[in-house]
């Protein structure tokens, strides 16, 4: 059933600029390393000169949770906004298909998109260090995979309550706004406490145990998952 909803909705993103964001961001981040570098790059080599790769992986994965945690609450909106603007809700819940496979569909294919996203990153910094003329044996591709993709889990709970508000109310003000708030809050969450969820996006990465704060991104999500998953099935959708 969760197949079949997943099917329809890879259709129904086709042409709304969700595959604009999902480059977009990638691109951005690369670009940014691209100037950053290509201005300063005789005294960036000589800072990293033992690890010119993982000074250029560092220098971008301090921008990676904002841009997570945006375009976690930017997809969950374009995505729920799908059936709200057409109207079409009443219309795809009168199907066969139970309310939890669709909302699960949804989460699934902002997950699916969120990772396509990370993968492009970790290929556009290692082909920006190519050309930076850093020697391609060094690559740590186990970094650079890692890149987007711990502290995407760190940042799972931001995207499961995102795609709950989106997804339940056809004004998209609220959880956007939030989802915003959220994200700029999480820049400085690390000042507040590691333990504070908007920091584990950047524990994920950096801290002493990132896979501790992946993992416990990746529960807390699926918790607000569920979550959203029982309200969304007894609630009343326009």
């Amino acid at each position: 059933m969760t197949g079949r909803a997943l099917s329809s909705d890879w259709l129904k993103i086709r042409g709304k600029g969700i595959w604009f964001l999902v480059f977009l961001a990638p691109l951005g981040l690369t670009a940014m390393q691209a100037l950053n570098f290509g201005l300063r790059l005789d005294y960036l080599k000589e800072q990293y000169a033992d690890n010119l790769w993982g000074g250029l992986l560092g220098n971008v994965v301090v921008f990676v949770p904002l841009s997570l945690m945006l375009g976690a609450t930017i997809l969950s909106s374009m995505i729920a906004n799908v059936e709200h603007e057409q109207g079409s809700w009443k219309q795809l819940l009168a199907m066969p298909i139970p309310r939890p496979a669709v909302y699960l569909a949804k989460f699934l294919l902002a997950c699916v998109l969120l990772v396509i996203s990370c993968l492009l990153l970790t290929a556009g910094i290692v082909g920006l260090g190519l050309i930076l003329g850093f020697h391609a044996s060094e690559i740590p591709w186990t970094h650079a995979i890692k890149l987007g993709l711990l502290p995407l889990a760190g940042a799972l709970p931001v995207l499961s309550l995102e795609l709950w508000l989106t997804m339940v109310n056809k004004n998209q003000a609220l959880p956007v706004t939030l989802g915003i708030v959220l994200a700029i809050t999480g820049m400085f969450s690390l000042s507040i406490s590691p333990s504070f969820p908007l920091a584990w996006a950047q524990m994920a990465w950096n801290g002493p145990n990132p896979y501790l704060y992946a993992g416990m991104g990746a529960g807390l999500g699926l918790l607000i998952l569920l979550l959203g998953m029982m309200h969304f099935s007894r609630k009343d959708v326009a």
